[in-house]
Formats: structure tokens, C-alpha cells, sequence
């Protein structure tokens, strides 16, 4: 079983803190942990592009001119898509761009995304987090003092409004929670800082 350290806030070891192997000592699979970013990035998708097909523009319900007798080329209506004004051929229509993986698939992913912050050493864990104002000047302060570099995601096991507010302004500053994170942050992230309550609810849900 992998052990870490255990920090406070100031950056000082109070203990050892042993993770499950079945979360944390999990063997790499790229091809499931590719599947769920991709599915993760095409659920960020809006997918509300549209434009209007010939059927869809308003106008041009009467022929502009007369078939033959012109020597101008034939036309039935204004609105075709050659005209300036006309319909678009094959327009974009508002669709999902969602992706279907299965749970089981998914939960692996995030168990392998966990395990290879261990073993990059990039996994920072916290015996808790609690800020008492939500300055940014404060949050600083403790990843300094934690030492954690890059980008940093924070994943605590619920709400903490002072954290959130403090890491707004912070470019380079994620705040989560453990029900709302996704395998893409994980693996985006350079530095992964995890309180102690939020290792214990990912061993209780991804056992």
C-alpha cells in the first residue's frame, strides 16, 4: 500500500497517511483513461451552433424571373444557397456531443488518474483545509507552504466557500470538490492537493 505524508497547513508532517492500493496503487491503462478525457472534453461542448438551410431563410417563395427568355440562368427561388442572403448548404444543427462510457470504465479511469499522481509524487495530502478569511493572499500562503507548484488543483469533500472565493483569482488555482471532479482535471493538474476527508470518500465510493 502506498504511504504519503500527511501536512498541515503550515507544511509540517503530523503523520503518515496509508492509501488503497485499489485506488491508489492502480496500473496505468491509457486506453480506458483516453477514452474517459474524451468523453469528458466533448461533454464541454456546447453544441448550440445553428445556421439556416434554405428551408429555414425567410423569403423567396416566388420565382425571381421567368424560366427561359432571359439569358440569365434559370432560378426558382432567392433564397438558394448561391444567392447573397440564401440558405446554407448542410448547416450546422444544435446537437450533443456527448460520448457514452461505461461506469465502470469510467471509476477505473479515475482510480489509474489518482494512482499516477502518487507515483509522480505530485499527490500533496492535507489533514484539513480551513481558511479563516477567503483572501487570495491567505491561500497563497498555504501552497507555499505546502510547497505545491504549477498548476494546482485543491479537492476538498465539500463546499468550502472561503477556499473557493480565495482561489478565484488564481490563475493557475482549481478548487473542487470530490463528487465534481473529472479525470481531465486530475491529469491537467501539476500539483494535486487532497484533504484527508476527501481521500477518505474516494476509497469509500471507488472501492
Amino acid at each position: 500500500m502506498p504511504k504519503i505524508a500527511l501536512l498541515n497547513q503550515t507544511g509540517e508532517k503530523v503523520g503518515d497517511i496509508t492509501l488503497s492500493d485499489n485506488i491508489f496503487g492502480v496500473e496505468n491503462n491509457q486506453q480506458v483513461v483516453f477514452d474517459t478525457v474524451i468523453a469528458e472534453r466533448a461533454a464541454m461542448r456546447q453544441g448550440t451552433q445553428k445556421a439556416k438551410t434554405r428551408a429555414e431563410v425567410s423569403g423567396g417563395g416566388r420565382k425571381p424571373w421567368r424560366q427561359k427568355g432571359t439569358g440569365r440562368a434559370r432560378h426558382g427561388s432567392i433564397r438558394s444557397p448561391q444567392w447573397r442572403g440564401g440558405g446554407v448548404v448542410f448547416a450546422p444543427t444544435p446537437r450533443s456531443h456527448a460520448v457514452k462510457v461505461n461506469k465502470k470504465v469510467a471509476r477505473l479511469a479515475m482510480r489509474c488518474a489518482l494512482s499516477s499522481k502518487v507515483r509522480e509524487g505530485a499527490l500533496i495530502a492535507l489533514e484539513d483545509l480551513q481558511l479563516e478569511n477567503f483572501k487570495t493572499k491567505t491561500l497563497v500562503e498555504v501552497l507555499n507552504n505546502i510547497k505545491a507548484d504549477g498548476k494546482v488543483l485543491i479537492i476538498t469533500d465539500g463546499i468550502n466557500p472561503n477556499v473557493e472565493i480565495a482561489g478565484r483569482n488564481l490563475p493557475n488555482v482549481l478548487t473542487e470538490q470530490v463528487s465534481h471532479i473529472s479525470v481531465y482535471q486530475i491529469l491537467n493538474a501539476s500539483s494535486l492537493v487532497i484533504t484527508k476527508e476527501a481521500i477518505a470518500k474516494y476509497e469509500e465510493v471507488l472501492k
